[in-house]
């Protein structure tokens, strides 16, 4: 069994709380604070969140955490 990590990230809209959403429906859990960001090449705010799964795998680097 293996922890994996994940750093979700997106613009600051309801994409982001989708992609969190979609994460913890799939058995990932939040990890940490949400963090929130000025991004000045496109004049947006950018928000992040991290998120754990246990995973019954070895973890690999060439693993696809997103497909687990």
């Amino acid at each position: 069994m293996s922890k994996i990590y994940r750093f979700l990230s997106e613009d600051d809209t309801s994409a982001f709380c989708h992609k969190v959403s979609d994460a913890l429906a799939k058995g990932w859990e939040l990890y940490g604070s949400p963090t929130q960001t000025f991004d000045p090449v496109k004049g947006i705010m950018r928000c992040g969140q991290s998120v754990t799964k246990d995973v019954d795998a070895e973890y690999t680097p060439d693993m696809k955490l997103g497909a687990q």
